[in-house]
């Protein structure tokens, strides 16, 4: 068999049309040629377990000690490649609150590599956040946007700034939604005080992305709704949740995917430098961060634990937490892989005919096997 050949039997394969049993996939260079049901080649590789689409994470600022916001282009591939080592085939690289000035030079940096195909595209989460709901981003730095500082950062994407995270209750932040939309920006409300009534006009004015929903927004009251309701069950919205068991408990999260049925979730990692590292003192931003049991704080001025910083979450983990709770492996593979990709017109997120062989074996119960990216096995951790 030529180098650039992979034939390789599955117990099952999630594609488009269902899942496959007993089925063979055939990969040539970087891209599926062919699965077959039901079907015997002696030259194929038995793998046993399920093969699913590679992983889509659009929200996840680094891992493995490196970080996506660095001016280092070889710190972000390493960051890149951890994640793909732990099932993440297409990311979009995250960029925490930090002046205009910074950010437009991050994102110079991200741009290349987004054009050298090694990145899908670039997310800003912040500044334009609100100062009720920061979070783990730096307060003095947060503000309500400008037209020419929306400008100036769509500029500065290139064409690779593909998602901005803002709170649309900001001043000018109707017409932020407005702007990123005309440019082809996907918009997702989040790190926001907004009640239902400014999110429908968020909506209306084209935001479609709910940034990791229940975290950094109003929590739902059974008299007064919030922003997670309608977050979770409007059929044009893509509900970030980030599955780790910690910032959504399981009950909630398995609450959650009810809500939104299974095309309207998409699973995020939000996981920052210290995913894959040893519990202890990490920055995010300018902000001092201490990771204990794997849970990552920000330091509060009396040295004890603050608001919860990113995750250490790879996609991986959360495919499985999702996987045990819906004891769906398909089910999990839509909303790790496919809603992303569809949301986002991504060359991802399927196992089919002409597709990218970006790919994920995992076991019955959803744990990670193996990697393939781009027709290529990667050595997993």
């Amino acid at each position: 068999m030529p180098d650039d050949v992979h034939r390789f039997r599955a117990a099952h394969v999630v594609t488009p049309d269902g899942v496959l049993d007993d089925a063979v996939v055939e990969v040539r260079g970087e891209r599926v040629a062919a699965v077959h049901a039901n079907a015997w080649d002696e030259r194929a590789e038995r793998l046993g377990g399920w093969v699913v689409p590679g992983f889509v994470d659009t929200h996840v600022h680094g891992g493995g000690g490196h970080d996506y916001a660095s001016a280092d282009p070889d710190e972000v591939l390493a960051a890149r490649d951890f994640h793909a080592r732990h099932g993440t085939t297409t990311t979009f690289a995250s960029l925490v609150t930090a002046s205009v000035d910074d950010l437009c030079a991050q994102l110079d940096v991200l741009a290349d590599l987004v054009e050298d195909g090694h990145l899908a595209g670039a997310h800003l989460e912040g500044p334009f956040l609100s100062a009720q709901q920061p979070g783990a981003h730096e307060p003095s730095l947060l503000r309500a946007p400008d037209p020419e500082s929306v400008d100036r950062l769509v500029e500065a994407g290139r064409g690779c700034l593909r998602l901005v995270t803002l709170a649309p209750e900001l001043r000018g932040g109707l017409d932020a939604v407005r702007r990123f939309v005309a440019a082809g920006v996907h918009v997702a409300v989040g790190h926001t005080a907004a009640d239902d009534a400014m999110l429908v006009r968020a909506l209306e004015a084209g935001a479609d992305v709910g940034t990791h929903v229940f975290n950094a927004m109003s929590p739902i009251h059974h008299r007064k709704s919030g922003p997670v309701p309608r977050l979770l069950t409007d059929p044009h919205v893509a509900a970030e949740l980030i599955a780790d068991g910690f910032h959504v408990a399981p009950e909630v999260l398995t609450m959650a995917l009810g809500a939104a049925g299974p095309e309207g979730v998409v699973l995020v990692t939000d996981a920052m430098v210290a995913a894959g590292m040893p519990d202890g003192p990490y920055t995010l931003g300018s902000l001092d961060v201490q990771v204990t049991d794997g849970q990552a704080r920000l330091v509060g001025a009396d040295g004890e634990p603050g608001a919860i910083a990113g995750s250490t979450l790879t996609t991986g983990r959360a495919f499985g937490l999702v996987a045990s709770l819906t004891h769906d492996l398909a089910a999990a593979a839509r909303v790790a892989s496919t809603n992303a990709a569809r949301h986002y017109g991504l060359d991802a997120g399927t196992v089919s005919a002409g597709g990218p062989a970006d790919l994920c074996l995992v076991d019955d119960a959803g744990a990670l096997q193996r990697v393939m990216l781009r027709g290529r096995w990667l050595e997993t951790a």
